[in-house]
């Protein structure tokens, strides 16, 4: 079975970024956090971690491909001096590529609407998992981890109750100007209005995400305005849906998606809050033992904190690397 990498990617301290959203958005966007706060796009070189534990981990991924928006992670070097013996092959992928033919909704800074269209991939595989950028391997994993014998999808998630959720969602107060915030949790319920309702949705975790590209053919293939709509928001808006989640929940009913517990398989750590937290947060990785690994916001905590998190990482991996070093630190 022949398996992708896709990993979407961005970097927000680029001037011409800042430029551009700038350009198409305001201030009263960018102060939401749940839409478009500077957190969501700024990075401090996670992505050379994220590829360089996916060839020390998961070597048999056929091809990585980093989405992003006229930019370049210049990874090639990295990997030459790190997996001199050869390493996963590499590919930059444009947005306007997977929106080609709806190139009216670009630019685009919005995570939804991007993952709607990636498996529009040209050359993509039928079988391929989807990454974000602070996510890590942490351990050896194999095909079977993220796929069946059948080639369905493994899923880490949390069977939660519809009506439970939309009961919360219901209670919460809503912004001062009236709007409902843009929660994941929201996003997977608004997938439910293409799966033909249920009593309960996959919560999935900060996990690499398994992937078919046909289903996403054959559901936007017979559901255009599906993809429209949830492509025309250049921001998070809470109307949009989770692509993923049509998919897993579509599956799940059919029973062609396998749900294990995250629990037991991902260390996640929400860097926020006191730095007493964040420093036991670290503290604990010492004793990480599971396959996977997402360090939410990195670029959030102070230098010290950063850099005893990128040494875990490093030694996780077994490589160290200046230039990388001095990313995270700028």
């Amino acid at each position: 079975m022949k398996i992708d990498a896709v990993i979407t990617w961005v970097d927000g301290n680029d001037p011409a970024h800042k430029r551009k959203m700038a350009e198409y958005g305001n201030r009263t966007i960018f102060s939401q956090e749940d839409v478009a706060s500077s957190a969501r796009y700024v990075q401090v070189g996670e992505i050379f971690w994220c590829v360089a534990s996916i060839n020390k981990f998961a070597p048999w991924i056929n091809r990585i491909y980093i989405v992003t928006d006229g930019q370049d992670p210049h990874l090639i070097p990295f990997l030459e001096r790190h997996f001199p013996d050869g390493y996963i092959p590499v590919q930059v992928i444009d947005h306007r590529e997977i929106f080609s033919g709806y190139e009216e909704f670009l630019p685009v800074f919005n995570s939804v609407s991007i993952e709607t269209m990636t498996w529009r991939i040209a050359g993509l595989s039928e079988h391929y998992i989807e990454f974000n950028d602070d996510f890590m391997l942490a351990k050896e994993v194999k095909p079977e981890d993220f796929f069946d014998k059948q080639g369905n999808p493994v899923i880490y998630a949390d069977k939660y109750p519809t009506f439970l959720a939309r009961l919360t969602r219901a209670l919460k107060r809503k912004k001062s100007d009236g709007k409902k915030k843009v929660t994941f949790k929201g996003l997977l319920l608004g997938a439910l209005d293409y799966t033909g309702g249920s009593p309960f949705f996959l919560h999935y975790k900060h996990t690499p995400r398994p992937l078919r590209r046909s289903f996403f053919e054959d559901f936007f293939g017979k559901n255009p305005d599906a993809l429209t709509r949830n492509i025309q928001f250049r921001f998070r808006d809470p109307s949009q849906f989770n692509p993923e989640e049509v998919q897993y929940l579509s599956l799940f009913k059919e029973g062609k998606c396998t749900r294990r517990p995250a629990g037991k398989n991902l260390y996640f750590i929400q860097l926020r809050g006191s730095s007493e937290h964040v420093d036991k947060k670290i503290d604990a990785l010492t004793e990480v033992d599971v396959p996977f690994c997402c360090f939410n916001s990195l670029d959030s905590v102070n230098p010290g904190q950063r850099k005893r998190m990128i040494s875990w990482m490093e030694d996780r991996i077994g490589i160290h690397d200046t230039a990388a070093e001095n990313i995270a630190e700028d």
